[in-house]
């Protein structure tokens, strides 16, 4: 495999890492790393119930970000595990998505 396609594996610290760097300053010093972890928990929760997480279907599927969004913004708040504002969860919904395309986790 030449080094131009080799694929690279999802890593939940790379993914925070890289995302801590995405997010905007303020927000950079309002989430901890669990908290951003918590998020992107959220993320893939959504995949799973909706499917997309299944092995053996390859079907492509289409992701709705806004739907992702809704999604983890009303589950972050039934959990209340903290009072996220909805830009602190778009922007780390937003990092995971760069972080993915990233890895061509997508194509």
């Amino acid at each position: 495999m030449s080094d131009d396609k080799k694929i690279l594996e999802y890593d939940e610290d790379d993914s925070v890492k890289f995302i801590r760097k995405q997010l905007p300053e303020d927000i950079q010093q309002t989430l901890s790393d669990d908290e951003i972890n918590y998020i992107v928990d959220l993320i893939y929760e959504f995949y799973e119930e909706r499917g997309y997480l299944n092995e053996d279907d390859d079907s492509e599927v289409e992701i709705d970000e806004d739907e992702v969004l809704t999604f983890v913004v009303d589950n972050a708040r039934k959990d209340g595990i903290r009072n996220f504002t909805e830009n602190e969860i778009a922007a780390v919904v937003a990092g995971e998505f760069a972080y993915c395309d990233s890895l061509n986790i997508f194509d």
